[in-house]
This record gives structure tokens, sequence and C-alpha cells, in this order.
């Protein structure tokens, strides 16, 4: 199975509406000669033990995002390489297979992935920090500093609190004690994702009323701007940051500031309730009655975003929508599947809502049309034809899900042509392909986490992955292996192929 990017509903939200839209993109490796440190399989243990701290970036040649940012992650290493102690920063091609294991261990999902390895590589987290080089040089040399740190004064406050930011503050009458200690542990787990300090006085924060017991106190640029929590268990501090740090409704639009809060939502698991419409005409009739919604179902399991169709053109990619459906509301369960309203008016969102929550919403499936040449020795198929072609078809089908931007699958595409040509003459046995990314896949049937990804239903409705080698002897010899039918047709031209010269091709 290929690893190139997850293809589960809100991973493939994230990487590519976010990622491709937002043009937020990670850091990337470049060429030699650099500061960035390549490690492979063969010396990533050895080095990584060495370093208290050290930075690694997960890419891949093809991936448009790591070609990107490639001076900007070469000029954060020099930098950081003069900074006391040096900060290293590191990359490994994961799309290399001698590399996958690695890969699979860091769990990397999509290209680019940043890791922060602490304490030689024991603890491991995830880097959520700017893009660019000054960015990436100011937040990993916070990195390095006290998890938390004090505010000693209203200046204090000042130079460290971003108004436009999540800020975590915790108060105590003293820095010492069970509560203390708790929230310590939590900063350095966190510390990667917030900004985090402590003080012994209230007065110096630009929020909130002056406590006299140990107090967590959130500070946001949204909703009620800050809440307290009393509650100094770590998995309970780290609950409540969790859910008062997502704003009822998270506003997509082209203001950077709100990016962060835009990726948060999609990596959230709950389901996604997201209404997009056109902000300069609109804005204002429609977002008041879609905040009170939100409202009205915080912390049942739905999130809420608010976007502009101009800002949110990936999300219409993604879905296979038009703009002329906008004013749209369209819902993505947790299970991927997605449930729409076209041309909606304010009045209509709470009542539609309703719906879906009662059930009474027909989910909405994106198919390609069913193609009227389909004559290519790999056959085309798409969510409206995967029935008749693949599940119902009687014949023994192998069937790729692939990605039209994915290295990999463009590699088994000629593979995949020579299988087909072998099976020419038997009627019993398909090759067949569906380009995910714009076909919906039944999640319930198809596990599909990466591309490309190979299904065999026999013809007796047998289901079964394909994980073997991508070279056209293996592939050949799994069809044959697990085939219904009494025809064995493979021409023995075809197996003549050196199988070494197809690995060298992958």
């Amino acid at each position: 199975m290929g690893m190139e990017s997850s293809a589960r509903s809100g991973i493939l939200v994230v990487s590519f509406v976010l990622l491709a839209f937002l043009n937020i993109s990670p850091a990337a490796a470049g060429g030699e000669g650099e500061k960035v440190l390549t490690l492979d399989r063969s010396n990533f243990t050895e080095t990584v033990s060495k370093h208290d701290f050290i930075v690694v970036e997960f890419y891949a040649p093809w991936c448009g995002h790591c070609k990107a940012l490639a001076p900007e992650y070469e000029k954060a290493a020099s930098t950081l390489s003069n900074h006391e102690p040096p900060i290293v920063l590191a990359k490994v091609d994961a799309n290399e297979e001698a590399n996958r294991e690695l890969a699979t261990e860091f769990e990397i999902q999509g290209f680019p992935t940043i890791k922060i390895l602490r304490n030689g590589g024991k603890n491991i987290q995830e880097y959520n920090g700017p893009r660019e080089a000054d960015g990436i040089v100011d937040y990993l040399k916070k990195q390095v500093g006290p998890a938390s740190a004090e505010i000693k004064s209203q200046e204090d406050a000042n130079s460290l609190i971003d108004e436009k930011k999540i800020f975590v503050v915790g108060v105590f009458p003293k820095f010492s004690g069970e509560e203390f200690e708790n929230f310590m542990t939590l900063a350095e787990k966190l510390r990667s994702d917030y900004d985090i300090a402590h003080t012994l006085d209230a007065k110096f924060l630009p929020r909130g009323e002056p406590v006299d017991k140990p107090t967590l106190r959130l500070l946001k640029p949204f909703d009620e701007q800050f809440v307290d929590f009393q509650d100094f268990k770590v998995d309970a501090m780290e609950k409540f940051i969790e859910e008062a740090s997502t704003p009822v409704v998270t506003v997509w639009d082209n203001d950077q500031s709100n990016h962060p809060y835009v990726n948060k939502f999609f990596g959230s698991s709950n389901a996604k309730a997201m209404l997009f419409v056109n902000f300069s005409k609109e804005q204002d009739s429609f977002e008041t009655k879609y905040k009170d919604v939100a409202i009205l179902y915080k912390g049942k399991g739905i999130s809420f975003l608010f976007g502009d169709v101009d800002a949110g053109q990936g999300a219409f990619q993604y879905f296979g929508l038009q703009e002329e459906q906008a004013p749209l509301l369209i819902i993505q369960n947790a299970e991927g599947q997605k449930y729409l309203k076209a041309n909606i008016e304010p009045s209509q969102i709470a009542s539609w809502v309703k719906d879906y929550v009662d059930g009474l919403v027909k989910p909405f499936i994106r198919s390609e049309p069913i193609p009227e040449v389909n004559n290519e020795p790999v056959k085309v198929v798409v969510t409206d034809s995967l029935q008749d072609m693949v599940l119902n078809s009687g014949k023994n089908v192998l069937l790729e899900f692939y990605a039209p931007w994915c290295g990999h699958c463009k590699k088994l595409a000629p593979i995949l042509d020579e299988v087909a040509i072998s099976f020419e003459n038997d009627s019993d046995v398909v090759i067949a392909k569906l380009d995910a990314t714009v076909n919906d896949i039944p999640s319930e049937t198809f596990d599909v986490q990466g591309y490309p990804t190979l299904y065999f239903r026999s013809s007796s409705g047998n289901l079964l992955p394909y994980d073997g080698e991508r070279t056209k002897e293996d592939i050949i010899e799994f069809i044959r292996k697990n085939r219904d039918g009494h025809a064995d047709l493979v021409s023995t031209e075809s197996e003549s192929v050196n199988a070494d010269s197809v690995k060298d091709e992958l």
C-alpha cells in the first residue's frame, strides 16, 4: 500500500484543502552542502540519540509544498546552527523505499510532516509553528527554552501574549505544590501547540478577574475572550484546553491569523458543518443565525465552520462542488459521509441541521460521470459504476485507488497496463482504477489510507487487499492464486519480463 498521503476524510481535507489553498507550506529539504542534516534508515537512530533536541522533516521529492519552502528551512537551519546551544534541523526522504519503516514508526500520513524529537528521540512532538525562516527560528528558540515562561509584570505579559493567539497561563499563590507540578507537566506536553506561562498574580494579565487559588486561565481572541479552570489533573486540563480553544464557529477567510483554527477544525474527529457564503455580500445575513445553531449543538459532536467562498476554493474542489451552489451548507460526518444543502437561506439553517441530526437528510455521494468510452486495458471505475463494474460484476477484479498527483501511482500505471494486457483474453479478469480524489469511496467496504491502494474482489465476492510487491509478476501471481473460475489465460510471453528490471523502475 502506498503511504503518500492519507485518504481518510479528515486528513485529506487538511492535506488538500488547507495546505494547498491556505498556502501553508511546511519546510522542505534542500540540496548538498546545506545546514540541514540528511538522515535515513542507516544513520537516523544514531544521530537522533546524540541530540537532546532535533527537528526532523519527513518529505517527498515530488511534493510541491516540500519544494516551495526549501530555502526557508535551509535559512532557518543556518541561523539556528549559531544558536547556543546549536539547534539542529534534519530531513528524511520518506518517499524512499528504504525509509518506509521510519515513516511508519513516526506515523507519517502526508508530506511534509515535521517532528520535534527530545531527549535522544524518547519524546516526540508535532511541529506546529510558522513555515517561513524567521518564524521557524523564533518558534524553535522558544521550544528549547522553558516550557512555561514566568510573568512577573504587566510588561512581561505584554511581550509574551499575542492578542491574536491562544495563550495558556497558570496563576498560583506559590510555584510549588501538586497543582503547579501538574501544570508544568502539562506545559511540557503541550509546549509545541500553545504559548504557555505562569504567574503569581492575575492582575498582570490583560483579561480576567483576580483569583485566590490555583487557576488555569485560557486567553483567546474569540468568543468569551478568556475562561478559567481549576481542576489541575493533567488529563482534565488537557481536555479543557482542547475544547475551550476551539471557536464556537471557526472563520475561514483570507486573514492568516484564522488559519490555525481552520487547521484545528479540520483535524477534529467531530462531524464538520461548513457554511460557505460570499462574505462581501452575505456574511452579515448568515453569521448570527449560523452561530446560534452552533451554540445549540456545542459539545454534541459537531464542529462549525463559516467560510468565504473565495477563501474556500479548495473545499469546493475537494468536495466536487460549484460556486453557483453557494450559499452552501455541507456536513461531513465522522465516517466521511457528506450531506449538503445548496443555495440555503439563513432561515433554513436551523431546520436543515436538525434534519441532519435526526437522520432525515440523504448523503451526498460524489462521482465522476460514467465514461462513455472505456476501452483502455485498465478500465475506469467511478463511484456510480463501482457496483456494476466491481462489487456485482461477477468477475475477478483488481481495483486500484489512486490520485493523479501520486508519484507511486504514476510508476504503477504502466505495470497495471501490462497486467491488464496479460489478461486480455480472459473475460473473467478485469484490471481497473478509480480516482479517489474525485470519487467517494464506501469506507465500510474499502479501507483506503494512502495511494495507491489495491483491492482484489473475486467473482464469488471474496474481497482482499493487495499488499504484495508492485511488479507485474507478483500481481499476476496474486490474481491467479485468488481468482475464481476455470480459465487461466495469462499469456506466457508476459511472464518472461525480467522481474528485476520492473523492480528497478519502482
